[in-house]
């Protein structure tokens, strides 16, 4: 994918949720893996935390981290699945302004060259709140993998043609009265 060399770099600060019931931080591969990609590409760990497969727990962390202005983005990992306990993007949804509907596209049809039908199952979601940019992925490592390095890593540097997510960042809330914005200090506004 093509990058501007006449752009600088910008780092986006990028807060990490775990939804598991039995996950730590110790044994939490998936969450280490997106941590261990963003600062490899140059972006800050803004926040990291796990929280149980509970709605109320989930919407609680991201309407938290959409308040922060040091959160630019949330990537979660865990609780996109079909079965019961996996209540990710109902939580997500509850608290997003936007869809971004082809994020979950794009990652189950690169998924399904990896691992072919089963990819059918995820109900990887992204969005936007509050001038936060929501990502829900699978948990597992490898689907954090894929999603960091196909899509993520490309629309969360600044230098990438034709367009990306960080140049978007200033414009997210225009849609707000002025003193409804949330003071977010977005990458875009940084550089």
């Amino acid at each position: 994918m093509p990058l501007d060399p006449t752009r600088p770099f910008l780092a986006v600060n990028i807060a990490v949720l775990t939804v598991s019931d039995t996950r730590s931080l110790a044994d939490d591969k998936s969450g280490a893996t997106l941590v261990e990609r963003l600062q490899a590409a140059g972006h800050r760990l803004a926040r990291r935390e796990i929280v149980r497969d509970e709605p109320d727990a989930i919407v609680a962390r991201l309407e938290a981290w959409i308040a922060d202005p040091e959160v630019d983005v949330v990537i979660s990992t865990g609780g996109t699945g079909v079965t019961g306990r996996d209540v990710t993007p109902e939580a997500f949804r509850a608290v997003f302004e936007k869809e971004i509907p082809g994020f979950g596209e794009l990652f189950r049809w690169l998924s399904f060259q990896k691992i072919g039908t089963s990819t059918i199952q995820s109900r990887a979601i992204a969005g936007v709140a509050g001038g936060t940019y929501l990502f829900a992925l699978p948990g597992s490592p490898g689907a954090c993998r894929d999603a960091w390095d196909e899509i993520l890593v490309h629309q969360l540097d600044y230098r990438l043609k034709p367009c990306n997510f960080v140049e978007l960042m200033p414009r997210l809330q225009e849609h707000l009265a002025p003193s409804t914005r949330t003071a977010k200090v977005s990458a875009a506004a940084r550089g």
